[in-house]
């Protein structure tokens, strides 16, 4: 009578309700903080827990855990089945544990455990534990149901499992996609100053003709431009490789932002001397901590790309104390960039695949 007065059957429309959150589930653990609320009235347990095999360690991990009742209040100390957990995963058969012992006034201490393959295809992804304290103890009929839950439950796992794998994939080849997209970019723009460098070091050097010192300076200031791309477009693809594996060192220090910025300006002058920068500072600007050359090359990535899309544009650069520090704006009137393609600007090379042919770049990833 008294295990009665703890559980009651669950009839086929209850397997069906399981079974209907199992396959309208759009993430596996909420669809199980779901059906956890709706067996409990009919499958007595206090503690729920996932263990998945870990593809590395190939041992057991805790990935969803719930505690419903006894001992909710002390889930750090109770049992969550570790070892159950273990012994299912290496031999692939149903575990039960009870106590032994007399009943004990400490429910907590005298837990019944039940332990649960989820498998897929022969495959071992896991175990499903269910822990009771007290009592009543697991009747066949429940290890049965116990038994369809978590070939259930290993469906549903199993399927997301498959879709973060996809998802994973899709990722990867996004980013291999625009890597073979820059190297293809990039191999173009290294032989673009490579040839003006070639072409007019060997128009200089030729035997047979004489240039004038007008005509000598005016190859050599080509030369020496395209020289200072070809230097840029290295670094930039070695910053890219090192951010990639995690070995770019920063160099936090106090900084002073106004005089970064006025540098900047100036270097872009120097190959920009008709872009119009309007420059607006908050005085008394507040101190940052930063390094201050990534921050440069960051604000003038920003000129050099309006430089390149909004050729004739006036530029604005407002620095801002804000409550959290300081704010950094640069605008011009280039033609922007379309709404669908904002989410993916600072992904590594990404470029708006519309924009003009002939304006070449690396992309603010």
């Amino acid at each position: 009578m008294r295990a009665a007065a703890h559980t009651s059957s669950l009839s086929l429309t209850d397997l069906y309700k399981v079974n209907q959150i199992i396959v309208q589930a759009k993430e596996w653990k909420s669809a199980l903080d779901e059906i956890a609320r709706f067996i409990r009235p009919h499958f007595i347990f206090d503690n729920l827990v996932i263990y998945l095999v870990d593809p590395t360690s190939k041992h057991p991990e805790t990935a969803y855990a719930r505690a419903m009742g006894r001992g909710k209040r002390a889930e750090a100390d109770v049992s969550w089945g570790e070892t159950v957990a273990a012994q299912v995963c290496t031999t692939g058969q149903i575990k039960l544990i009870e106590p032994s012992e007399p009943i004990s006034t400490d429910r907590l201490k005298r837990p019944f455990i039940l332990g649960v393959p989820l498998s897929r295809e022969n495959t071992i992804l896991g175990t499903i534990v269910f822990v009771r304290f007290g009592s009543p103890p697991f009747t066949e009929e429940q290890i049965e149901f116990s038994h369809f839950l978590a070939g259930e439950v290993a469906l549903l796992i199993d399927q997301h499992l498959h879709l973060d794998r996809l998802k994973e994939l899709e990722a990867q080849h996004h980013i291999f996609r625009l890597q073979e997209d820059f190297m293809s970019t990039l191999s173009h723009e290294i032989r673009t100053p490579l040839g003006f460098i070639k072409g007019y070091t060997t128009t200089l050097l030729r035997p047979d003709t004489s240039w004038d010192a007008h005509t000598q300076r005016e190859f050599l200031h080509i030369v020496d431009s395209e020289t200072d791309r070809l230097q840029e477009l290295i670094d930039d693809l070695l910053d890219s490789a090192r951010l990639q594996s995690g070995r770019m060192i920063m160099d936090f220090q106090v900084v002073r932002l106004d005089a970064v910025i006025n540098d900047v300006i100036m270097r872009t002058h120097l190959h920009h001397p008709e872009m119009i920068i309007n420059l607006e500072i908050d005085q008394p600007l507040k101190l940052i901590e930063g390094d201050p050359v990534r921050l440069a090359q960051i604000i003038q990535n920003l000129l050099n790309n309006a430089a390149k899309y909004a050729p004739g544009s006036q530029v604005w650069v407002n620095i801002r104390n804000v409550e959290y520090g300081v704010q950094i704006e640069v605008i011009d009137h280039g033609p922007g960039i379309p709404p669908q393609y904002v989410p993916f600007i600072f992904d590594r090379f990404f470029r708006n695949p519309e924009q003009a042919p002939n304006v070449h770049g690396s992309g603010l990833g």
